[in-house]
């Protein structure tokens, strides 16, 4: 047993060099858990009553040191959502003309402004996309895929909001 005691330490050791290693490298390549955003501004006033306005003020309140308040005037930024729409698209057939995958789109068009005609964000779009098959035998289950890739697009979408939010930067009227 004498003998499987330094071979032990020996591995310990070199498991040990090994995390230190994992660190310095994810250190050094900038990685870092996302924490609390900054946004350059301290109260926002957010347009509209959808679910997504609704996970962007719980992200805001969670996430940032902003206040989201109720009322537009007093606040330093209104955050108006100019057009929300979800597409679903035939992306390709089968020889018998029946559809076997469709992409999905989710677009949001918005612009970030204060009362006084200053712009933190000019009108902005994102839209993101999401390829799915599709198959006549399994429609139930491929209703709830497609509405589980629109709740995991929105929350993209939120995550593309707050980042742009961050990078904001008044500009006079």
């Amino acid at each position: 047993m004498a003998a499987g005691a330094p071979v032990h330490a020996l591995r310990t050791r070199a498991a040990g060099a090994f995390c230190i290693a994992l660190v310095l490298a994810l250190a050094g390549c900038g990685f870092q858990l996302r924490g609390q955003v900054s946004l350059p501004f301290r109260t926002v006033y957010i347009e509209g009553n959808t679910s997504l306005i609704a996970e962007l003020r719980r992200n805001i309140v969670a996430g940032t040191g902003t206040r989201v308040v109720n009322r537009a005037p007093g606040a330093e930024a209104v955050l108006e959502v100019r057009g929300e729409t979800r597409e679903k698209v035939i992306q390709s057939l089968d020889t018998a003309g029946r559809v076997r995958e469709y992409q999905l789109r989710y677009r949001v068009a918005f612009r970030v402004g204060n009362d006084k005609g200053e712009e933190w964000l000019r009108p902005s779009e994102i839209q993101l996309t999401r390829d799915i098959s599709f198959n006549d035998a399994q429609v139930l289950a491929k209703e709830s895929e497609e509405a589980l890739l629109y709740r995991d697009m929105q929350a993209d979408m939120v995550h593309q909001i707050m980042r742009r939010l961050a990078a904001a930067r008044l500009t006079p009227g």
